[in-house]
């Protein structure tokens, strides 16, 4: 290689070395004017060197950035095929999960401060059969715990209070269906990985117990297939901690609402109640 660009290198200097109307255009021409006629077939010979060796780094250069998909898949490959299985497995599952809970919740999500004043404006005309229909016919849990506090519309304050508690117990416990599922799958894709790991060290050294030395490459052989499987495991678990972060973010996000809307909702019943009494 460095022959090669030795002789790039000559060529050139003495091409410049040429008066100006002499410059060749193209590096063919600078090698053909300084090596002369006698030359010709040893520059044509630089040329196809100097072309293979563009073409091989193209070559290497599509190699080296193969698709991470590729990668990952080559990996998958390489590591024990029982552990990785059990760990896709794992993701699989839980993004499932993670994936049904966040349409969910998607579909639960109403403008909650425009429904609490359609249901206001309904009261305020004594039309509670009217804010009832509103309620059933709106998704999520804001409609649905309105609804229940219309329902007990006729009984004391604190009891509809207590009504609406209750029930935002089991709404938010519906809204946390799956999460359990979800945090095993965070916990299970790891300690998987770490599984495979010690048992990948045991194959190693039983390769090496067997062979009766200890040699590089049986080490590193086993060792890789031991710590692929810890890395695929660790990656399940955070790209699901993830999810189930934002699901948590969420659930958090519907039970603010549904307090908001119980205090509204409570306080247009006693104003509903006070108008009431007045008339």
């Amino acid at each position: 290689m460095k022959s090669k660009i030795a002789l790039i290198a000559f060529c050139c200097l003495m091409a410049c070395a040429r008066p100006a109307s002499a410059q060749p255009s193209t590096v063919a021409d600078t090698i053909e004017h300084a090596a002369g006629p006698a030359d010709t077939l040893a520059a044509d010979s630089a040329m196809a060197l100097i072309d293979a060796d563009l073409g091989g780094a193209d070559i290497d250069a599509d190699e080296a950035g193969g698709s991470l998909h590729k990668q990952l898949k080559q990996k998958f490959i390489e590591g024990s095929p029982g552990f990785m299985s059990l760990v896709a497995m794992a993701l699989v599952l839980g993004l499932a999960f993670c994936i049904e809970r966040i349409v969910y919740l998607t579909l639960a999500e109403i403008n909650a401060r425009r429904f609490m004043n359609d249901v206001d404006a309904r009261l305020q005309q004594r039309d509670v059969e009217g804010a009832k229909s509103l309620c059933r016919n709106t998704r999520g849990p804001v409609a649905s715990i309105c609804y229940q506090g219309l329902l007990h519309i006729r009984e004391p304050l604190d009891q509809i209070d207590r009504q609406i508690t209750n029930y935002g117990s089991v709404l938010i416990s519906q809204m946390e269906k799956g999460c359990t599922w979800i945090r095993l799958f965070i916990a299970v894709a790891p300690s998987l990985g770490f599984l495979g790991t010690v048992i990948g060290m045991v194959i190693a050294f039983d390769q090496i117990q067997t062979a009766g030395d200890i040699s590089p490459t049986i080490v590193a052989k086993g060792m890789k297939v031991a710590l692929i499987t810890t890395i695929f495991g660790i990656i399940v678990a955070v790209v699901l901690q993830f999810f189930y972060n934002y699901i948590l973010a969420k659930i958090e996000r519907l039970t603010t609402h549904m307090e908001e809307s119980a205090i509204t909702l409570l306080d247009a019943i006693a104003q509903y109640k006070s108008d009431h009494q007045t008339v």
